[in-house]
């Protein structure tokens, strides 16, 4: 399956404890870039965090931002004696020094189950996990929705590099044959340029050779059969990882696409290096220009 590297996904939970909400964001980036917008009162659900996202993405800049809301309880729960009486000694050591420093109010004593922010961790955490689960639930299907669109567009560009490489392999034998009636028609016009005479001082068989010997030249100079051959792999491989049937395309697709498409685009330097017509030479072109824009493409990826 292929995902996009840019989307959002959010989630809201109501809970005995509060509200928590939380949204997940991304776009393109080279590795995976964690940004965490989490309030110091849940603080503690940070590793948590950590672990879903790694378990979700492998490349993006991705933000995820938690906030929360708590609903106002009259019970408290009991005293953490110890806390306390480590808060006491503390307050008797700071007295030495500052001998009005007043005493903290009940509200603030530290108490069993409560993490020092103040919020119950063993509550919190869970509601914390669930949220963000949801929101890269959302998150992972528009990712998916995005690569399902990005990979239908490569896929309709690698048909018109289909048809492309197509004329050019056609296109082949025409150019060779073009060329031996030139070698042809430039060996008589020389002949006749050196004597009236001039078929006279040579057999057909020695002109028929020499023709054949400039084009089969002329052949192996501008043969592109190798780099045909190889882009043709190459587009099947294209193919294959776009439509999920490489065997590593649910992971790390974009890396092998930019790696696919450095080859892709080698060879069509190569063939234009050998272009030995106008019209190969603009198929070269056309196929440079449709390889970088699926290499864009492929930029938003994971």
């Amino acid at each position: 399956m292929i995902r996009s590297m840019t989307a959002y996904g959010a989630s809201r939970l109501e809970a005995e404890q509060g509200v928590l909400a939380a949204e997940v964001r991304s776009v393109n980036n080279r590795f995976l870039d964690l940004n965490l917008r989490i309030p110091e009162d849940l603080r503690f659900a940070e590793g948590a965090v950590r672990d879903l996202v790694n378990r979700h993405a492998l490349r993006g800049k991705i933000e995820i931002k938690l906030s929360y809301s708590v609903v106002e309880q009259d019970t408290l729960r009991p005293f953490d004696e110890t806390a306390v009486q480590a808060l006491a000694e503390q307050l008797a050591s700071a007295r030495r020094y500052i001998p009005d420093l007043p005493a903290p109010t009940l509200a603030e004593l530290p108490r069993t189950g409560l993490a020092r922010s103040g919020l119950d961790a063993e509550a919190w955490l869970p509601l914390c996990e669930q949220a963000c689960a949801q929101a890269l639930k959302e998150f992972q299907s528009a990712r998916e929705r995005e690569g399902a669109r990005l990979a239908q567009a490569m896929l309709h560009m690698a048909e018109d590099i289909t048809r492309i490489v197509d004329h050019v392999q056609d296109e082949l034998p025409t150019l060779v044959q073009q060329h031996q009636e030139r070698i042809a028609q430039r060996l008589r016009d020389a002949l006749l340029a050196a004597s009236p005479e001039g078929f006279s001082a040579i057999s057909g068989a020695e002109l028929t050779a020499r023709i054949a010997q400039e084009a089969s030249l002329f052949g192996l100079r501008v043969d592109v059969a190798e780099e045909i051959t190889r882009l043709r792999s190459h587009l099947q491989e294209l193919r294959d990882i776009l439509n999920g049937a490489h065997p590593s395309a649910t992971r790390g697709s974009g890396k092998r696409l930019d790696f696919l498409f450095q080859e892709m685009n080698r060879e069509a330097n190569t063939l234009g290096s050998k272009a030995a017509a106008l019209t190969v030479t603009q198929a070269a072109i056309d196929l440079k220009l449709l390889i970088e824009q699926m290499r864009e493409q492929a930029q938003n990826i994971e």
